[in-house]
């Protein structure tokens, strides 16, 4: 027998109970968390990195791990679509960054749970990414997690308006940073508009879809992401390795 509040239950009938009783889920159906965990460790591994970055040379580490185009294309370094997201070019740059996904990162690590957060977080760099290797010149260097960060602005805004939140804050942060992208010379806006569009891709796919079949549109949906992804990747590799031909 178990003991209970008043008297004692069998077992069997603490199972049956326990069986009948809803689990607590985030809004997108995760588990309920106690500290955003995902969101330190992130602001942690980027600052560690540029701090390391500083100590080796920030020159040095962008050129080995950061978005180079040929290095994809004809190199076969994959891992720079993500990598160039840990990677920044000043003080300034890593700042900012890590601000906002401080501001921004707990309540939607808590909307979302630290699993889909983490994959809000990595899709956004690698639409970012992705964006940056299709549309920028092929010589171009750039890195930044500012397509992360894109992704989470646009994530808030779809996940906000889904939940009744107040997103006037983080859609005029949003729009003043658009035009600064654009604005400012070396900046590379379009990582920016990549993330955007996947973090709130992903933000739809996690928040939008009903609760008795949200597992499998989530699958589903972050599938087709990446497949979209892996396409353009596949088409812009190509392209590059056709441009370079002459030279080689």
């Amino acid at each position: 027998m178990v003991a209970a509040p008043v008297g004692f239950q069998c077992p069997e009938c603490v199972a049956a109970a326990a069986a009948t009783t809803r689990r607590a889920t985030t809004p997108a159906g995760g588990t309920p968390i106690a500290k955003p965990a995902v969101t330190y460790s992130l602001i942690g591994v980027t600052a560690a990195i540029f701090l390391l970055q500083f100590t080796v040379g920030i020159n040095q580490t962008a050129g080995e791990w950061g978005m180079y185009p040929p290095a994809i294309a004809v190199g076969g370094e994959w891992w720079r679509l993500i990598t160039h997201a840990f990677l920044h070019g000043s003080w300034l740059h890593v700042g900012f960054n890590m601000l906002v996904l401080f501001l921004l990162g707990p309540t939607l690590e808590r909307i979302l749970g630290h699993g889909r957060f983490l994959s809000l977080y990595v899709l956004a760099a690698l639409g970012g990414g992705v964006a940056s290797y299709i549309a920028s010149d092929p010589f171009d260097f750039s890195v930044g997690a500012s397509g992360a960060i894109f992704g989470l602005m646009g994530a808030f805004i779809v996940a906000g308006r889904r939940l009744r939140y107040d997103i006037t804050q983080v859609v005029v942060l949003l729009g003043i940073n658009v035009v600064i992208g654009f604005l400012s010379p070396g900046v590379d806006w379009r990582a920016h508009l990549g993330g955007l569009i996947v973090g709130a891709a992903v933000a739809a796919v996690f928040v939008l879809p009903a609760r008795h079949h949200r597992a499998l549109v989530q699958s589903a949906g972050l599938i087709g992401v990446v497949l979209v992804l892996a396409g353009l990747v596949a088409w812009r590799t190509a392209q590059i390795n056709e441009l370079l031909s002459p030279l080689g």
